[in-house]
């Protein structure tokens, strides 16, 4: 779907190449107490997460005149400029920034969500995907709710609000048994910092510590970014509190078997962040190793599409002892945008963003280490890049297992029938990508690179872009999709049934 037909040169820069030929960023969350820099430090904390989500930014903050917020579309940087960050006082505050993994890019969707009660104001911040919101939508709307945005995370909001629950953190641990998916939320209220993360920990989010405040965010990034202090994860199922007399935890959902992210450690996250005990660059690095020894390749040079192979290829090359290269360059000052440029300019777009080293590549066998393949035609182009530039021989190879089935919990994927590796066979990919070979990994050599083993269906991880095996139910896409086979297969279930079919709370 085109916007344009003729762009201008910075609407081509925009990250169309990503979003055809990767899984595009979720959001990012962050949320501090009792610390009387909290907008500035929120401000800092959610330029580290950019990577997250490019497309529209907020923050609110409680100040003794109440709570106030401001938010837009774009970078953190743009929209928190001309001042606006110092129209913003206060000593707590939450921030996010947003991939528009459900509903529409507009400023009705921008987070935080911000909502007031008869008795209390209320912030949410929310990285995720509810799989069963639209359902609860639909209930709630047949009790006469009013939606402001197409966000799931309004919905969160409403069953918060329609709780009849006194406590805001008991409001918040009412509506936590009703949606399902992934999640990991920060949310503001009057004088409080809550909480969650979803009983699988499908996305991540941690907890640290700065001048004697409590901080939360979605990497160890943003912790170190401001100075904070690690202190530790936030279990799957875990609702914390954080008021003036510390923090008090309790579960919202028994334990049951983790399922994190796996793209979190091959694309999604900062390669300095640690997710869950593991460092993300050492799990790229590893994931490259393991590459190079299971299927290596006869190459003078190493390549890494930057930014996020950069890490797998230095550990091919490392443990296939050829010269790792920085054979493509990435222009970090073409900044993202959201308009996709026409089909024409699309191979002009690929070159503004990547631009292969012609001394470093000409003559030369190159193996080319990717994260993934979602559709192949980022991939074709840049394979075209090296040959254009006089690679000799290109050899492709993914530190991750064939992308077959789309997301749900929180990252924006093509539909099945538009994932290169669910039509394709890896010879057939090989020739669409014109590489001269093609190798992927095994989701069992994938499990290696965190020393796991065991049975895969006792992973702690969620694998199910590759194998199709969701942790959850997905009764949305159910009710969609029944009989297309867009879905996978479906294995467990995570909350209560859905608010429609339960007939709205008072049933």
């Amino acid at each position: 779907m085109l916007s344009k037909d003729c762009p201008t040169a910075w609407e081509i820069s925009s990250n169309l190449e990503e979003k055809a030929d990767r899984p595009v960023e979720e959001c990012g969350v962050f949320g501090i107490f009792q610390h009387e820099k909290a907008p500035e430090l929120t401000y800092f904390a959610l330029i580290a997460l950019q990577h997250r989500g490019q497309e529209a930014a907020g923050m609110a903050v409680m100040s003794v005149d109440g709570m106030h917020s401001h938010k837009g579309l774009g970078l953190v940087s743009d929209v928190f400029a001309n001042g606006k960050l110092l129209e913003l006082s206060g000593v707590n505050a939450i921030g996010h920034v947003r991939y528009s993994t459900a509903g529409e890019n507009t400023i009705q969707n921008a987070q935080p969500i911000t909502v007031a009660t008869h008795r209390h104001h209320l912030a949410i911040a929310h990285n995720g995907n509810l799989v069963n919101a639209r359902q609860l939508r639909i209930g709630l709307e047949l009790e006469g709710s009013l939606f402001q945005s197409t966000s799931d995370t309004e919905v969160i909001a409403h069953l918060i609000a329609r709780s009849g629950e006194e406590e805001m953190v008991s409001a918040v641990e009412s509506a936590l048994q009703d949606i399902s998916g992934g999640f990991a939320l920060v949310m503001l209220t009057d004088d409080q910092l809550i909480a969650a993360r979803d009983p699988f920990g499908l996305r991540p989010l941690v907890l640290g510590e700065l001048d004697g405040s409590y901080c939360l965010a979605s990497e160890t990034c943003a912790l170190e970014t401001i100075g904070a202090r690690y202190l530790r994860d936030i279990e799957p199922g875990e609702l914390i509190t954080i008021q003036s007399d510390g923090i008090i935890s309790r579960r919202f959902a028994e334990p049951r078997q983790r399922r994190m992210c796996t793209f979190e450690y091959i694309y999604f996250a900062r390669p300095d962040s640690d997710i869950d005990g593991y460092n993300v660059h050492a799990v790229r690095k590893k994931l490259g190793k393991i590459l190079a020894e299971r299927h290596p390749a006869d190459g003078d040079i190493v390549i890494g599409v930057p930014d996020s192979s950069i890490s797998a290829a230095s550990g091919f090359a490392e443990a296939s002892k050829i010269p790792f290269e920085m054979g493509l360059i990435k222009n970090k000052y073409i900044a993202r945008t959201f308009i996709q440029p026409s089909q024409e300019l699309r191979d002009m777009g690929v070159r503004m963003k990547l631009n292969a080293v012609r001394g470093i590549v000409d003559g030369k066998r190159v193996v080319l280490i990717d994260d993934s393949i979602v559709r192949g035609t980022t991939i074709r182009r840049i394979v075209q890049l090296l040959r254009n530039a006089g690679a000799t021989e290109v050899h492709l190879r993914i530190s991750s297992p064939p992308y077959k089935n789309p997301c749900h919990y929180g990252i924006d994927t093509a539909t099945r029938r538009q994932l290169i590796a669910a039509t394709h066979s890896v010879e057939e990919i090989c020739r669409e990508v014109g590489a001269d070979s093609l190798e992927y990994m095994t989701v069992e050599e994938l499990m290696e690179a965190f020393q796991f083993t065991g049975p895969q269906e006792h992973a702690p991880f969620c694998n199910a872009c590759f194998t199709g095996r969701y942790p959850t139910d997905l009764p949305d896409q159910e009710k969609d999709k029944a009989g297309t086979g867009e879905t996978g297969s479906f294995v467990a279930t995570t909350t209560r049934p859905s608010y429609i079919e339960k007939g709205g709370r008072g049933a």
